[in-house]
């Protein structure tokens, strides 16, 4: 049974929520959760490292989708190897520390966490609101959008989305209500320009469908048609990654608003804000699946990848008994 014992108790009125996750009192009754969330964050980091390796080995011999959105995919996988390699493996340690009564290293682990987690949290965040924003540009600029959306532009524009998250986390303790607002601001806001990015996409996407229809003797070359199925494919592919990562960030931002306007904390709290970020850091394994998913380009390039190191192996048995024969 979860204990509902406020931070209030042994004297902790006064600690953030951030201070108060390595309270004996708050923590109270949570020996058999500790465990488990750290099973899972352990798995989940193993699925999320390896998926997003697979993911960056498969866009780096991917050739034919534009180079500055497949950078964008290859910073959205970066990110989330990164979650997989550092925040999960961190937020383990925590519980383990939990378990273990070792209030040193949980706090410490906490102050890792929060920096790890709004660092790349913030990056997947800002990178899947370009997507978005880069999916809407070919309809909005039409033939120039190749020569104004360059790599290097794209470049620049990576390399800034990661100043404003990075501060942020190295901030995230002491300043821990402003680092809140900022996360619920930023995530709204990111939202926002997503949702408006779709909408007019697709409200485009209908109005050119109509005018189609509309104007009979006006048909579409064979060419035009194959690169509006193509662009349809490329939006859908992106929006399931944006829908995914909404349906992860909800409960997060729900609590993120929940903590901030909260004087006193409870265990329970502590364990739905717990599975609240579980369910963020879940975006990160889940993605490689969407994109094998919904990119026929990708999903070729994985196989081939998988094949290739389950082959690797047994070519190498081969070759040393070659060799060693008499």
């Amino acid at each position: 049974m979860i204990a509902t014992t406020n931070s209030t108790e042994g004297g902790t009125q006064t600690e953030t929520y951030e201070v108060s996750l390595c309270s004996s009192s708050l923590l109270v009754g949570l020996q058999q959760q500790s465990i488990c969330f750290s099973v899972v964050n352990i798995f989940l980091s193993i699925t999320a490292f390896l998926g997003n390796f697979l993911i960056l080995v498969a866009l780096n011999k991917e050739s034919s989708l534009h180079p500055p959105s497949k950078l964008l995919y290859r910073c959205l996988a970066t990110t989330d190897l990164l979650v997989g390699l550092s925040t999960q493996p961190l937020a383990a340690t925590y519980w383990i520390s939990v378990v273990h009564k070792h209030w040193s290293l949980c706090r410490h682990a906490v102050e890792a966490i929060y920096i790890s987690s709004y660092a790349l949290c913030g990056v997947s965040l800002f990178t899947l609101t370009a997507i978005s924003v880069d999916r809407l540009l070919p309809l909005l600029l039409g033939i120039r959008y190749r020569q104004i959306v360059t790599l290097k532009r794209t470049y620049i524009i990576a390399a800034t989305f990661w100043i404003l998250p990075v501060g942020a986390g190295s901030i995230s303790i002491s300043h821990s209500r402003i680092i809140r607002w900022y996360s619920i601001i930023g995530i709204a806001l990111c939202s926002v320009i997503s949702i408006a990015s779709y909408t007019k996409i697709f409200r485009t996407l209908r109005h050119h469908q109509v005018q189609v229809q509309d104007h009979v003797q006006q048909q579409p070359s064979q060419e035009t048609a194959l690169n509006m199925e193509r662009y349809r494919k490329v939006v859908s592919s992106a929006l399931w990654v944006q829908l995914a990562l909404a349906v992860c960030y909800l409960p997060k931002f729900i609590i993120l608003v929940v903590i901030n306007h909260s004087k006193t904390y409870s265990s329970r709290l502590v364990v739905i804000d717990v599975i609240a970020s579980i369910l963020v850091y879940f975006n990160s394994t889940l993605n490689p699946f969407l994109y094998c998913w919904r990119i026929r380009e990708v999903r070729q390039a994985v196989k081939q990848t998988i094949q290739q190191a389950l082959c690797f192996p047994w070519t190498w048995i081969y070759f040393l008994g070659v060799v060693n024969q008499p």
